[in-house]
């Protein structure tokens, strides 16, 4: 707990007595008493005469207290009549406890000048303002125990029935995009028709070739094959077949003599083939 404004606030300290003290004496027994300095003030009790090792003193003292200060010197002699007084130990009481509990009864250590022990010295601490500054510092703004809670504004929640939109609208422009887009390279003419076999491929863009002269005779038109078939060589008649060579490839019949008729009787028959065929 944080203890502060104790400038100026009073610290009651009474020394109740010492126990086990350093015994100066030889013959006598001695008589000590007890200073209390906290920075330039300074108290004394009274002398216990014949106190030896355990003087009671039962004295109250008001302490101002100052702020960062927070130990009490305490110093124990020896009185002496005759000669100077004798250092018995000294001691320092931490004040932690009783300004932050308002209270503290502990013994503490005393030590000689060379670090022995010396006794303790009881006493009792009382801070009546202690309980105040825990109120003030407990209701103290900033504090980092009690921090004051600020409510946070309430979010806005969206509206489940409007889905927001995760791509945003598109401005609308008066540019109008033209309904056929350019083409780079001139369109393909369109197929003709499948019904329409006549039209594929057209007889102006694709002309079939002309018929060319054979060197063949042509067939006869009561031959059994279809013209677009090609006629065996030599053509055949439906009635017997053609001599060979052709007729119209020897000279005319004028150039040589009419046979005679009768035909010879050595001369076999004409049986249509030339030459004839073997027997």
């Amino acid at each position: 707990m944080m203890m502060s404004g104790i400038q100026g606030q009073p610290l009651e300290v009474t020394v109740v007595s010492c126990s086990k003290l350093k015994d100066t004496e030889w013959i006598s027994r001695q008589d000590p008493y007890v200073c209390i300095e906290y920075a330039s003030t300074k108290f004394r009790t009274r002398t216990c005469t014949d106190g030896g090792k355990n003087p009671v003193f039962q004295e109250k003292f008001i302490l101002p207290l100052i702020e960062g200060l927070r130990e009490i010197n305490v110093v124990v002699w020896n009185s002496n009549t005759v000669s100077f007084d004798d250092f018995i130990g000294t001691g320092k009481v931490q004040l932690h406890k009783v300004l932050s509990q308002g209270f503290d009864d502990s013994s503490w250590p005393l030590q000689t000048k060379t670090g022995r022990h010396a006794g303790e010295v009881k006493l009792i601490l009382h801070y009546t303002n202690a309980n105040a500054n825990a109120k003030v510092n407990h209701q103290k703004p900033g504090s980092s125990s009690h921090t004051p809670y600020t409510a946070m504004p309430t979010p806005a929640v969206p509206s489940y029935n409007h889905v927001p939109s995760y791509y945003p609208q598109q401005p609308h422009s008066n540019y109008h995009h033209p309904t056929t887009p350019a083409v780079a390279y001139p369109q393909p003419p369109p197929y003709p028709a499948s019904h329409n076999p006549s039209s594929y491929p057209p007889s102006s863009t694709y002309p079939y070739p002309q018929s060319v002269s054979s060197p063949y005779p042509p067939p006869s038109s009561s031959s059994p094959y279809p013209s677009s078939v090609p006629s065996p060589y030599p053509p055949t008649s439906s009635s017997s077949p053609s001599p060979y060579p052709p007729p119209h490839s020897y000279p005319p019949s004028s150039a040589y003599p009419p046979p005679s008729y009768p035909p010879p009787a050595g001369y076999p028959p004409n049986t249509g083939f030339y030459p004839p065929p073997p027997y």
